[in-house]
């Protein structure tokens, strides 16, 4: 089971984002038969089997193993991922482009920033799960509190210049076999914690 999976594909977007299948989802992170679920989620076993085949049929759950009991054969299911994020590829026509409106200050610029993010990044685990290779990456994530909007501002401008500072030291456009790799920098308010 893969601790992430990015859904690029729109019917299976579609398919995920209902609650009923995505709460199956949710309990088939442990091997489970249509009536286990049907148990769990308090729906006719038919039901879940019908959900199930969706869900199998775009790859978000797969076939763990078969039973026997009786005269019959039960199916144990398992979701393909821990957790699952929808690439913005999945509304292609529509997906947010930060070239649209390039303010380093904007929230939707921001956001148009991380759905880029999402692209790329999916694009790349595909890529290289298909490829049996790891993907180079490297984040950073902590939170300040700023005393003022001024310390905000001031601290805001420092990073930008010390970020700045070390894309010129090594950068390096000429460089024989060299990859580009994007950076992203983003400060915003954190949301409490429920």
């Amino acid at each position: 089971m893969l601790d992430v999976a990015v859904i690029e594909d729109p019917a299976t977007a579609e398919v995920s984002l209902d609650p009923v299948r995505a709460r199956l989802l949710a309990e088939l992170a442990e091997p489970g038969s249509a009536t286990m679920l049907a148990a769990k989620i308090g729906l006719p076993r038919q039901k879940v089997n019908y959900h199930l085949r969706a869900l199998e049929q775009h790859g978000l759950v797969e076939l763990a193993e078969e039973r026997r009991k009786g005269n019959m054969t039960e199916r144990i299911m398992r979701a393909t991922a821990a957790s699952y994020v929808i690439s913005p590829i999945a509304l292609a026509a529509v997906q947010p482009d930060p070239e649209r409106a390039p303010d380093r200050l904007s929230a939707r610029w921001l956001l148009a920033v991380a759905a880029r993010l999402v692209r790329d990044v999916g694009n790349l685990i595909t890529g290289a799960t298909k490829a049996d290779k790891k993907v180079a990456t490297f984040a950073l994530d902590g939170e300040v509190r700023f005393a003022s909007a001024a310390d905000r501002a001031a601290f805001a401008e420092e990073l930008a210049t010390a970020v700045t500072s070390l894309v010129a030291k090594y950068h390096d456009e000429s460089a024989a076999g060299g990859r580009a790799h994007r950076l992203v920098v983003a400060v915003h308010p954190s949301i409490p914690k429920e």
